[in-house]
């Protein structure tokens, strides 16, 4: 399978099959939170970017792809989707975000979700409990620490 809008001169190759490909595009529908887990950064970011390019769709509100590069606390994380398109929430503004993404149909996706420090992930935690609209889907190189999801490993 070649991921669309690969690198110039080629496309890239999905590290999954059909079978598994359809597999996860129906778990991030039905589910809430889905982490695809590898040890290498490329493989698993090329996954969950090419699920949400597909799956966008599906969310009245659409997708909104955060990459993590380095350690993330609250507000960076806040900051980084606030800067996403239609995210009308300030930097600083972690309620007002959390308020707004609460009356959303829409999927999260966290790249390189490691970075993410303890206070996030409580963010996150009480996001899903009074977003029921919002799914996370996480690439990292272990599962993301929100409460129950399902796991793929590459």
């Amino acid at each position: 399978m070649r991921e669309p809008g690969g690198a110039p001169g080629g496309a890239r190759t999905l590290p999954t099959t059909s079978t598994e490909l359809s597999r996860l595009l129906t778990a991030v529908r039905r589910g809430r939170v889905l982490t695809v887990t590898a040890g290498f950064r490329a493989p698993r970011s090329v996954l969950v970017r090419e699920i949400a390019h597909r799956i966008s769709s599906n969310f009245c509100d659409g997708t909104a792809v955060v990459a993590l590069e380095h350690h993330t606390g609250l507000r960076e994380l806040v900051a980084a989707l606030g800067r996403g398109p239609g995210m009308p929430f300030p930097v600083c503004g972690t309620a007002r975000a959390a308020s707004w993404l609460a009356e959303r149909d829409m999927l999260l996706v966290l790249d390189d979700s490691g970075h993410l420090d303890a206070e996030a992930l409580d963010w996150l935690r009480a996001l899903l409990t009074f977003a029921p609209g919002v799914r996370i889907l996480a690439a990292g190189r272990h599962p993301l620490a929100v409460g129950q999801g399902r796991v793929h490993r590459l």
